[in-house]
């Protein structure tokens, strides 16, 4: 079972998914991912455009938070144009049928 979020965190996710068309909730960061997963979203993402990248491992309560936020139990997250996507292995489906392109730039 999920604890519930805060308001503020449920705020903070709230404008960081509305502000940035992709953002990559993941294990490390963008110079030094610390798993094989968040990794493997980072490169399916970043030729796409930029990808706004949040470290869970940095706070707890973010890496917590996030997965009852989305309603999804696992690292990395991944949000497109406000829109949960899923993990590494849908965004990974997403761009082996070529679709992951048109997502990010909403045509």
């Amino acid at each position: 079972m999920t604890t519930p979020i805060s308001d503020a965190l449920k705020t903070r996710f709230d404008t960081e998914i509305k502000d940035h068309p992709v953002v990559l909730f993941m294990k490390g960061n963008q110079l030094f991912p610390r798993c094989g997963f968040s990794a493997r979203a980072l490169e399916l993402l970043k030729p796409f455009g930029p990808v706004h990248s949040i470290d869970v491992l940095t706070d707890p309560e973010v890496r917590e938070g996030i997965k009852a936020y989305s309603n999804w139990p696992t690292i990395p997250q991944i949000y497109i144009r406000g829109q949960f996507i899923g993990g590494s292995d849908i965004v990974n489906e997403l761009a082996s049928r070529g679709e992951l392109e048109a997502l990010i730039k909403g045509s």
